[in-house]
């Protein structure tokens, strides 16, 4: 029988250096093409800056939303942080942590925590009468909906401290924003800024917002102390410094547990690595350096998620101990999304 098959033929064969070059001939092509096209169009306006302005993960059966209320620009962080340090010693660390050395961008991040049976709000934002004046603050009440909440749908508002940044969205257009809610305050922080007359002019600034504020609300403010529950799942925890009243939140559900910390911190950077730097802001400056050394040394101890008021938006992370009373703070990337 005669073999009429067609014979084998042998694989074609390239050598890297073959394959590379050819693989570069084909990318380049394309743009080639394009450059010697008479009709290409590579311009297109500028957008400008844009990041998300909220951020919604799961904890255990709770649903936690990041909210945005501000991404603006300010001067620091020295002297507002490390003002009992040296200048040169705070810019030094920003550049070794490759930031700049002169600006800072904190977050200003109120906090809806959906439990399943109610919606509570930890902290108000700047409203109309915060720290951060509108445009580039006070976002909170115009974030809710695209969010995916109504005002009226807030069960509870749980205050961590009288300052401005905190409570100035409370009320809108001279109203209350949260018609439904109750709201809940520590004892002793209300009691520092609701008397007249009794602050130094600095501080009497900002106890004139709270006073504003809170009276419209004032029938429907609860009074509590550390270990008291805002609602079950939500523990009030001691933080005092920052003001005299300070709280933190502890929130647990389904046994994992996160610490929304409110004021603990101010700088990623700065309030971490040195917390014995002082802050501007802090009433008590070394009680408020005693309570960041013992709140960061908790979450870095018991491996404990983050929300950070002043943190990074969308303020969510972890605490590293990097030597002895000195901390990192490390950005939540996906580990709270599985």
């Amino acid at each position: 029988m005669s073999d009429t098959s067609e014979p084998i033929k042998q694989p074609f064969n390239l050598d890297r250096r073959q394959l590379l070059a050819a693989s570069l001939g084909l990318a380049a092509a394309p743009a080639l093409a394009l450059a010697t096209s008479s009709n290409a169009r590579a311009s297109a306006a500028l957008l400008g800056a844009a990041q998300p302005k909220f951020y919604r993960f799961k904890l255990g059966e709770f649903e936690i939303t990041t909210i945005s209320d501000s991404d603006v620009f300010i001067d620091g962080p020295f002297p507002l942080i490390g003002a009992n340090a040296s200048e040169p010693d705070v810019h030094a660390l920003m550049r070794d942590n490759l930031l700049p050395e002169r600006k800072y961008q904190p977050g200003f991040t109120p906090t809806i925590v959906n439990t399943g049976k109610q919606l509570i709000l930890l902290d108000a934002g700047n409203g109309a009468n915060g720290f951060v004046p509108r445009p580039n603050g006070g976002w909170l009440a115009a974030q809710l909906g695209p969010a995916g909440f109504k005002p009226e749908d807030i069960d509870v508002v749980a205050l961590s401290h009288g300052h401005p940044d905190h409570v100035g969205g409370i009320i809108e257009n001279g109203k209350p924003l949260f018609p439904n809610a109750r709201y809940v305050i520590g004892q002793i922080e209300h009691d520092f800024w609701t008397p007249e007359g009794k602050l130094p002019d600095d501080l009497e600034k900002f106890a004139q917002v709270y006073r504003a504020n809170s009276k419209p609300v004032m029938e429907k403010i609860n009074l509590i102390k550390p270990g008291d529950d805002v609602v079950t799942g939500i523990r009030a925890v001691e933080a005092y410094g920052h003001t005299p009243g300070h709280l933190a939140f502890m929130i647990e559900s389904g046994g994992k547990s996160l610490l929304w910390w409110g004021d603990c911190a101010h700088h990623q950077v700065a309030s971490l690595a040195r917390p014995d730097w002082h802050c501007v802001f802090d009433a008590d400056k070394p009680q408020a350096a005693a309570t960041r050394r013992r709140v960061f040394d908790m979450a870095a101890t018991d491996r404990l998620p983050v929300i950070g008021y002043h943190m990074p938006f969308p303020s969510i992370g972890f605490v590293e101990r990097t030597a002895p009373e000195s901390y990192g703070w490390l950005a939540h990337t996906y580990q709270l999304n599985l």
